[in-house]
């Protein structure tokens, strides 16, 4: 990738990257370059290969085909130095129920060997810009969803990563936390870090990435600002765009067949 010395290496470069669990190949070539300072929208129907081009990228998965570069580090084998860098809120996370949100925080501060005040100083701004300030001493197992997701977000920003993994983040919010959360990405991202944000709903994706990649059946199969993909597939919305490349979008047929069913069963128990 030919680049001018004064421009900085993109945080994220994938070429032909191809993964295969046994004789099912979920990833097939993909490439994909990610600018600093980039929200990219990664979507795509389940099974797609989404969540495992992320456990790529963050070093979970380290056996693939192909060339990874995150931060200009390999995930094969600087997997620890990835993950002091970065951020990774994930679809569904596994969290310690018995510990305190304060131990939490604590525990995640001394596994990246922060300064406990700098550890307190963050978790405290976190938590009470996110109204959890008054559950600090309350047991994870005891938190809603959207409390949880409030705090991965916390735990995934308090050391300051440079790059930023995110799995469906609006998952459980409130309307007033996910605006915050879509305006916090928005200034992080003018500060230079980079987002890979992966999600389902594509009206946020439209609105809040910078540019979006398309996934299907293990290949990217368009990318581009969204300007860019409602150009070339003469307008309409992301949802619209992404209907039309990934073949999910008309099930008139499978929904009216689901009705009849509901009909047949109420004319069947009158």
């Amino acid at each position: 990738m030919d680049r001018s010395p004064s421009e900085p290496a993109p945080p994220i470069v994938l070429r032909g990257l191809t993964k295969r669990f046994h004789q099912n190949e979920v990833l097939r070539g993909i490439d994909l370059c990610v600018a600093p300072g980039t929200i990219l929208g990664y979507v795509g129907p389940n099974g797609a290969g989404k969540t495992t081009t992320v456990k790529i990228l963050t070093g979970l998965l380290p056996q693939f085909g192909g060339e990874v570069r995150v931060l200009g580090l390999d995930p094969r084998g600087d997997t620890l130095e990835i993950k002091r860098r970065i951020g990774y809120v994930p679809e569904n996370a596994a969290l310690f129920e018995s510990l305190t949100v304060a131990e939490h925080l604590v525990l995640v501060g001394s596994l990246y060997e922060m300064d406990e005040e700098l550890v307190r100083a963050r978790a405290e701004t976190f938590l009470r810009v996110f109204e959890l300030d008054a559950r600090l001493v309350s047991r994870i197992g005891t938190l809603s969803k959207g409390m949880r997701q409030k705090l991965l977000l916390t735990t995934a920003l308090l050391h300051d990563p440079e790059v930023l993994f995110l799995d469906e983040p609006l998952s459980g919010l409130d309307v007033g936390s996910a605006i915050l959360v879509k305006d916090l990405l928005r200034r992080l991202a003018d500060t230079g870090r980079t987002i890979f944000y992966c999600s389902h709903v594509m009206d946020v994706v439209e609105r809040v990435c910078d540019r979006i990649a398309i996934l299907s059946g293990g290949e990217i199969v368009a990318q581009g600002t969204f300007e860019e993909l409602a150009a070339a597939r003469g307008g309409g919305s992301l949802e619209h765009i992404f209907a039309e490349l990934t073949s999910t979008g008309d099930h008139a047929d499978d929904v009216e067949r689901m009705v009849q069913a509901l009909g047949d069963g109420r004319g069947a128990a009158e």
